[in-house]
């Protein structure tokens, strides 16, 4: 029991990371850029997408009920460097490192899942 609540309050400790993400379709190589204040939420995103209720992109959730989740990988793209610019928030430097890897990558049309803005 000691060693659970152990693990509980080393979780609790680590530091909390945002960054960009992709989810990556290895049947047709379309690819989804994402971002969160939490990266340990992908888990979140994966059940969201399990359970037919990720509604940011529905043509990947289309596709994650036709091709299965073995076909999709997950990869973290860039952590965010912590900035001590108080002008900036984190979200603003959150979005505008998102905005980098979207025109970096282009996953839209028939590359990917991201609608352009």
């Amino acid at each position: 029991m000691d060693r659970k609540r152990e693990l509980k309050q080393q979780y609790k400790e680590t530091p909390v990371e945002a960054g960009i993400f992709q989810i990556k379709n290895g049947q047709n190589n379309k690819i989804y850029i994402g971002s969160t204040k939490n990266l340990r939420t992908l888990n979140g995103i994966k059940f969201m997408l399990e359970n037919n209720g990720f509604t940011t992109s529905k043509a990947l959730q289309t596709e994650w009920k036709q091709f299965g989740k073995e076909a999709f990988t997950f990869e973290l793209l860039e952590k965010l460097k912590k900035n001590d610019d108080p002008f900036v928030t984190e979200k603003e430097a959150l979005a505008e490192l998102e905005e980098k890897w979207l025109e970096k990558v282009q996953p839209y049309g028939e590359r990917g899942y991201n609608h352009q803005k």
